[in-house]
């Protein structure tokens, strides 16, 4: 038996993908009743995740809701495969390395198990699995409260555990960018990032082209605040060259079986 929670969680993950939907549709699909489509929507649509409409329904504008972690796995594979060996190239072994929340983040993980010995912080879940029981891999697991959404732990207590913490490489992402500014849609993820950020030595971003030219509600930091910004290969010739001229360390990452260059 589906539990309510993953029903809905089922719902939003397929309006996202298709951006609307007509609620007879959704009755077929998931071959529940039109009453209990119409109460997970209700329910959606109060936590600002999506919009009813006349016998529709569409997705929120993406600048207040980050889809759930299982949902954002699935978007990207190739870019965020590509941008995770990328990014080794900044590890050496003996290092401390934090990773954040991201899916791209977490496609990251794996690969470092070929740099060990390390040491490994995180909030994510998902990486935690990933790491934790790796032969010579030291694992920190930053507490707090547990967010669904995310997979991972956010708030006070998380931010407090890394401010007592020093790393050497943060490998991080951000939902959006516009110009040089990097974008998060919640603000306490904004926070756990920051904290990061403030804790790490050296902080490596990692950007899907598609997350330009977009915003979301807060800000998450300037791009040359980051040691160096990879960005996949569809970025184009202007806002390379924006960004160059701006003083952003970047790095273009081919996609496929290519390696970065930058």
């Amino acid at each position: 038996m589906i539990k309510a929670d993953e029903r809905r969680e089922e719902i939003a993950n397929y309006v996202i993908k298709l951006g609307q939907v007509r609620i007879d549709d959704l009755v077929e699909h998931f071959g529940v009743s039109r009453m209990t489509i119409h109460r997970h929507i209700d329910q959606l649509a109060q936590q600002g995740v999506l919009r009813k409409l006349h016998g529709a329904v569409t997705v929120q504008p993406s600048g207040i809701y980050e889809s759930t972690f299982r949902y954002r796995m699935t978007v990207g594979r190739a870019e965020k495969d590509a941008l995770a060996r990328a990014a080794m190239k900044f590890i050496e072994p003996g290092q401390v390395v934090m990773l954040d929340d991201s899916t791209t983040a977490n496609a990251a993980a794996p690969l470092l198990l070929d740099i060990k010995p390390l040491t490994v912080i995180t909030n994510s879940m998902s990486t935690a699995e990933l790491v934790a029981h790796v032969e010579n891999v030291d694992f920190i697991c930053l507490g707090g409260q547990y967010h669904h959404t995310y997979n991972a732990y956010i708030g006070i207590i998380c931010e407090n555990s890394i401010s007592r913490l020093r790393a050497d490489v943060l490998i991080c992402s951000a939902s959006a960018i516009s110009g040089t500014t990097a974008f998060i849609q919640d603000q306490q993820v904004v926070r756990v990032k920051q904290a990061m950020m403030a804790s790490c030595t050296k902080r490596i971003l990692l950007l899907d082209h598609a997350k330009f030219d977009k915003v979301a509600l807060h800000v998450f930091g300037d791009l040359t605040a980051f040691d160096a910004v990879l960005v996949t290969d569809g970025i184009s010739d202007i806002a390379t060259t924006q960004l160059q001229q701006a003083g952003v360390r970047l790095h273009i990452v081919r996609t496929g079986h290519h390696e970065s260059i930058g």
